[in-house]
């Protein structure tokens, strides 16, 4: 999911259960030239690890639609 300009406030509390066991990740991809900058976020369950990996592998092979170089992906989570 993209990440919009506004904030948005949360409905459940950060100290429940299901909170616990949720992995948050965003992700930066950028240009190295400097031509493109996105941010995402998503969260993942401890348990679906396996589909936070494969989400990650897409990011191998995207290219920059102006200068054709190789994006840099850089994450950060929260766990």
């Amino acid at each position: 999911m993209e990440i919009d300009d506004t904030q948005e406030k949360g409905n459940g509390s950060e100290d429940s259960p299901e909170s616990n066991d949720l992995i948050k990740v965003r992700a930066i991809i950028t240009c190295p030239n400097g031509d493109y900058k996105k941010k995402f976020r998503n969260q993942f369950l401890r348990k679906e690890m396996e589909m936070m990996i494969v989400s990650f592998k897409v990011f191998d092979w995207l290219t920059c639609n102006k200068c054709g170089e190789l994006l840099k992906l850089d994450l950060e989570f929260n766990i």
